[in-house]
């Protein structure tokens, strides 16, 4: 009976063994759900900013009559308090797309070209397979 008092109470070699295995198991399970719905999350980020900005576009074309000559004009002109950072690249460094001078949205616009698209800087392939600034 004294044996079993003088044994210590604490936690043999194997057990920690097996607990520490059963953890690194878990964790190397969570991790990658963990990043796939980050980069999901910055991509329905992305997909919200171009579909704003591209409204935002259509909009100052049709009340001014002429297309943004840069991002800033739509800020300028109150559309936007600021532009918003691309989520891949963290930074406002949006590409544009400048309208050809023969495409109009109306008839009483301007010939003066202007911003027809954005798209993302980044040339990272998304989870769609394609790659961010194509989209």
């Amino acid at each position: 009976m004294s044996s079993k008092h003088n044994r210590s109470r604490g936690f043999t070699l194997l057990e920690l063994m097996i607990v520490i295995f059963i953890m690194l198991i878990l964790v190397s399970i969570a991790v990658p759900n963990f990043t796939r719905s980050v980069q999901r999350s910055r991509e329905a980020v992305l997909r919200q900013n171009l579909f704003t900005l591209r409204d935002l576009i259509s909009q100052y074309t049709l009340d001014k009559q002429k297309a943004p000559q840069s991002l800033d004009d739509l800020v300028q002109a109150g559309y936007l308090k600021q532009i918003p950072k691309d989520p891949m690249t963290n930074q406002a460094d949006w590409v544009v797309e400048q309208a050809e001078e023969n495409t109009v949205m109306s008839p009483d616009q301007q010939d003066q070209g202007g911003i027809d698209d954005v798209h993302s800087a980044s040339s990272i392939v998304g989870s769609d397979g394609n790659a961010y600034n194509t989209w």
